[in-house]
Parts: structure tokens; sequence; C-alpha cells
């Protein structure tokens, strides 16, 4: 479910209208909230799309700010470079659905917030009132404490205080309304427990398996020629690769014989941490590269503290000593109990908001709602020069 950009600004009321009308509005209203009509205003060249007692102009849609490009730019501004390179009609195939579902998601948030409002108690301005400025005031400071900053702030975001506190008001009212719809109260099951504990172990609960070692690596290539009279490439490299082999088991059974492994690595490893006794950092067995990806393998057939090696692989011949093993695992159930019936609240309190905007999105008529669109769309356009 894609989250909206920007809560609905409301700009207008509905002018015009006499009491019976509006009663009748909201008579209507009650029984499907639904997107009314499209008004076009040609002295300001607008399109208006009434929804109940409130409207979302196409000024309000096009200019409304968004994140793009690390930097709030306006949805002409989001869509100009690809208005300036398309015909009218490719314009639209291209932006139609971005659009659309912008459109969508504020119209949602619009008729969320009337049902919301219908069926809230009579009592609840008081409490939301009390809420609100609770709101205003984390939000100061959240500023530092600094009012002046905080209006700044707000301006920023295309509000006042005023505005700010009673958009606080209708979110306030709408989480309350879709707590209401929620399951909550049904008792968390042992199964749905575990259910949820395998789909999320992979994800959120593994224990990364985690070795390490310290190695001594012998590089034939970085070997002395020990036979002058070998001369030719091949005979070089099978060369160096008797002496490096000749080396590895004389350092073995030195090792088994009680030397100090990390010594020997500082004296014959051609590793990048022979410096350090040849002592790796932890690291996950499935992140090393070739040829150190056969450590993994090797690791697998001995404990910590003991030597496995020679090891040839392209190039090198490891002898390995193992410091720690850790196998994959995951965290207990028991351990992550609390997180788990967080997550069921959570994903039943998402799928009682995708359900309700389901059910609101199908009252939305398709006709005005193009049209509108249409309208947006066509504006973009004509600004995308300016």
């Amino acid at each position: 479910m894609r989250k909206s950009i920007l809560s609905v600004l409301i700009l207008l009321l509905i002018s015009g209208c006499d009491n019976n009308k509006a009663e009748l509005e909201e008579a209507k209203l009650r029984r499907a909230a639904i997107v009314k009509k499209i008004a076009i205003s040609e002295e300001a060249g607008e399109s208006v799309l009434v929804v109940g007692s409130e409207v979302i102009a196409s000024g309000q849609i096009i200019q409304t700010p968004l994140e793009h490009s690390e930097m709030a730019v306006s949805l002409t501004e989001h869509f100009k470079p690809i208005a300036q390179t398309s015909t009218l009609e490719q314009f639209k195939t291209w932006a139609r659905p971005e659009i659309e579902e912008f459109l969508m998601s504020k119209l949602t948030e619009i008729l969320l917030y009337q049902e919301a409002k219908r069926q809230a108690p009579d009592n609840i301005d008081e409490a939301l009132e009390k809420a609100a400025e609770r709101e205003v005031r984390k939000f100061i400071l959240d500023c530092g404490g600094n009012q002046a900053k905080a209006e700044e702030k707000l301006k920023q975001m295309g509000m006042d205080r005023k505005g700010f506190k009673e958009n606080r008001k209708g979110f306030i009212l709408t989480q309350l309304y879709i707590a209401s719809k929620l399951s909550n109260n049904k008792p968390i099951t042992y199964t749905e427990l575990m259910k949820c504990y395998d789909q999320m172990k992979e994800q959120s609960f593994v224990i990364p398996a985690k070795l390490q070692f310290r190695l001594i690596d012998i590089q034939p290539a970085r070997l002395e020629i020990m036979d002058p009279n070998q001369t030719s490439a091949n005979a070089v490299e099978a060369g160096r690769l008797e002496q490096a082999r000749k080396l590895a088991n004389k350092l073995i059974q030195q090792i088994q014989a009680g030397a100090d492994f990390s010594e020997l690595a500082k004296q014959y490893s051609h590793g990048h941490m022979r410096e350090f006794g040849g002592l790796w950092k932890p690291v996950q067995p499935e992140s090393l590269a070739k040829p150190y990806d056969t450590l993994a393998e090797a690791a697998e057939k001995i404990q910590p503290g003991q030597t496995a090696g020679p090891i040839e692989a392209e190039g090198h011949i490891f002898i390995m000593k193992l410091e720690e093993k850790r196998t994959k695992s995951y965290e207990p159930f028991e351990k992550v109990q609390e997180e788990l019936e967080q997550k069921i609240i959570s994903d039943r309190r998402k799928d009682a908001i995708d359900k309700l905007k389901a059910e609101i999105r199908q009252q939305v008529a398709p006709g005005e709602k193009d049209e509108f669109i249409d309208f947006c769309l066509e504006k973009i356009y004509q600004m995308r020069d300016q």
C-alpha cells in the first residue's frame, strides 16, 4: 500500500448551496461516501472535485509538494522533464497512473475522515481538542521549544498553528475510527504466533554463522626460485608449487610439535593479515570469496583450536587454525514472542486499514475522477515551459 505524500489541505467550502441542498448532500454522504461532482471555474481556470462538504482543487493537486531528489518540488516540477519531451497524449499516458494514485490517496483520506466524523460520539470534541493541543506542544518541543522556529517550519508545510491543530484533530479522529474496526481484542493464538515466527525468522531472527581463524597463506608465485636451472615458465611454476608444498608440510609438522601458529604466520604467510599473526576478523562463511571459500568447507570438519591443511586453492596453499565457529541459528521463540505479538497486531491493523480504504475507493465515481485527472494533466502540460 502506497502511503500518501502529504495530508489533504482543505481549500474551499461548497458555495452557492442553500441549507436544503447541504442537508441533502449530507444525507447522501451518510448512505455512501462518494465523490459528488466536478465543478469547473472558467474564471479561475480551475477544476474542483467536490467531496461531501469539502473540495480538492486542481491547483492544490498540481502544486502539492512532494519529496523528489532530496528536495520538495511540486507535481508540476516533478513531471516537467517528461512533459517537455512528449506530446500531450504521450504525457497523459505516462503520468496518469502516478497522478491517479496521488489523487486517490487524498480522496481516501478525506472520505475516511468524513466517515470517522460521522460515526464519532457527540462528546468527542473536547477529547480531540486536548489531544491536538498536546500534539502542538510536542511539535514545538521537537523544534527545541522555539515557537518562532516551529511557526516557520509550519509555514514551510503550508499551514499555521491553527491549521496544524485541525490537521492533528482529523488524524487522531481517523485513527480512532480505524482502531474501532480492528480485531485487536481477539486473542492471539499460539498457532498464529508460530506461523508468524516461521514467516519472520529468516529475515528478522537469524543469528548468522560465524567463523574466526588464523591463516598461513602460502602463495607459490611469491616464492623465490630455488633451482636456477629452471628456465621455462612451466618449470618455474611447477618448481614454486613444489617448494610451497614442502614449506606447508614443514610448517604443519612444526605446528603439531607445538610451534606458535601466529609466529609462523608472521614469518611465512603471504596473506594480508600476516602482521596480526594471520588472525582474521570474524566473518560469515558465505561471505568468503574465492579462493577463501574453501576455508568455510574445511572449518565444517574441525573444531576451535584444531588446524586444517594444507589446502590448495587457485594459487594458494592454506593452513588454517580455527579460533571460533558458530553455526547459523535463530533467536528462540520465547525471546521474540512479544515482538511477534506486536507484528500480528500491526498486521491486523494494516488489514483493517486496507479493507476500509478499498471500500472507500470503490465508492469513487470513475468518470468524475477521470475528468478531474485529465484537467490536472493538461494543466501541468501547459505549464511545462514556465
